[in-house]
């Protein structure tokens, strides 16, 4: 498992030819889930023209939905799809709400507009991994400590946390699939003079090196 997927639910807004354009983006985990983000945004703006929206869910983007609400076929819906798509994000939602300034777009001018929302808000989402993980504890002497710090440094190994008892306790957020690689040069650094702990899996979001919990 691993693909790419939007971080924070966050909304980005502009003004063309005096129509507002309000684009919001969500992580969303199932299509029932889509649907109440899609109507939570249709009440909050019920006076608005136009609230189109396009999802994508599933690891392979198995499902993928759209509407145009009221504007012309292929101008609207399709564009938000086709840039959620173009950013290879799943389990995604994006909603564009329009309040017309009186002055038409044209159907390139459509195209453009519901594109560009759809795009700044996706961006400012922040776009992650999301991969399996889990959390492993590795508890260690402390005449141990500089020895393994050192060895996270030069890895790139991001130590989340640091507990201090009668021992060392170091929390790491690991891959499923390379945790046992991990593991095999924790022993070798520790001479095997280690407790390693694993957790339960869980979902994490991937930024460059570093696991994140999905909250």
């Amino acid at each position: 498992m691993g693909y790419l997927t939007i971080k924070h639910r966050e909304e980005e807004r502009f003004y063309e030819k005096k129509s507002e354009f309000i684009g919001y983006v969500k992580r969303v985990e199932s299509e029932e889930e889509a649907k109440e983000f899609i109507g939570d945004i249709k009440n909050m703006h019920k006076q608005a023209t136009h609230n189109v929206y396009a999802y994508v869910i599933g690891e392979n983007m198995g499902i993928q939905r759209y509407s145009d609400d009221g504007e012309p076929q292929g101008t609207a819906g399709i564009p938000v799809l086709e840039v959620i798509k173009k950013n290879n994000v799943s389990d995604c939602a994006v909603v564009v709400t329009r309040y017309f300034g009186g002055i038409l777009l044209g159907a390139g001018g459509l195209v453009r507009a519901y594109s560009k929302a759809a795009s700044m808000a996706i961006q400012k989402g922040g776009i992650v991994e999301k991969v399996k993980g889990m959390p492993i504890e590795v508890i260690i002497d402390y005449d141990m400590l500089g020895k393994l710090q050192y060895t996270c440094e030069q890895n790139a190994w991001y130590i989340e946390e640091i507990i201090y008892t009668d021992k060392v306790t170091l929390l790491f957020y690991f891959e499923i699939d390379t945790k046992e690689q991990f593991e095999k040069r924790i022993i070798d650094i520790t001479g095997g003079k280690v407790i390693i702990e694993e957790r339960d899996e869980n979902i994490f979001f991937k930024k460059e090196n570093r696991l994140y919990l999905v909250c």
